[in-house]
């Protein structure tokens, strides 16, 4: 991250400000937005990427589990929305929360993450009506854009392959692509989660 900040700075002095909290810590959220606020003079646009993922097997999940994978998918988001709405309406800005395919389709041994991502895509219709009509609030949910790093298996990855339309996986450009466009030239969207999964739900 401070790599990727140094070369973005480098190239455009003066446009990069990077913030560090905890997402588990809600009083730590206002304190973020207030910091790039300062450091701007404005706020025109929340994306909310950050995400924690990992198998809850039902009959195993603990609280604890439970309560982590909620937090960072779909609480935090709501609540740094909630910190950022004042600043967003007085630039008629935008906010993009990246669900999954899963809030909709639930991934197996995945339940806590299924519900969390699920949460959030209903934090993304309920935000855009409260919003209405000063900030537009709109969902990606990507498909297959990056291998796990755990691994996964050749077969498994025909698998899903054989299952996706597009027959590949997609890319990060391809998901910061719709984000922006979303944040800049869908002016009359809202609500609204864009399945970037190259058709696999159509399968």
């Amino acid at each position: 991250m401070q790599s990727l900040a140094f070369d973005l700075e480098s190239e455009r002095p003066g446009s990069v400000l990077t913030v560090e909290a905890d997402l588990r810590d809600p009083a730590t959220l206002p304190d973020m937005v207030e910091q790039v606020v300062s450091h701007f003079g404005r706020l025109d646009a929340l994306v909310n990427n950050a995400s924690n993922f990992f198998p809850t097997p039902f009959g195993q999940v603990e609280v604890e589990q439970w309560d982590e994978l909620l937090a960072v998918n779909a609480r935090a988001p709501f609540f740094l929305a909630q910190a950022a709405a004042p600043h967003l309406i007085k630039q008629r800005g935008a906010i993009v929360n990246l669900t999954d395919l899963h809030a909709t389709q639930p991934l197996r041994e995945h339940p806590a993450y299924s519900t969390a991502k699920a949460a959030l895509e209903m934090v993304t219709r309920s935000l855009a009506l409260e919003l209405a009509p000063h900030v537009r609030v709109n969902a990606v949910a990507p498909g297959a854009i990056l291998w796990p790093e755990q691994g996964k298996s050749e077969q498994a990855k025909q698998k899903l392959m054989e299952r996706t339309p597009m027959a590949r996986i997609g890319t990060p450009h391809e998901i910061a692509s719709a984000v922006r466009w979303l944040l800049d030239d869908a002016g009359y969207i809202t609500g609204q989660t864009l399945r970037l999964d190259g058709g696999r739900t159509l399968t």
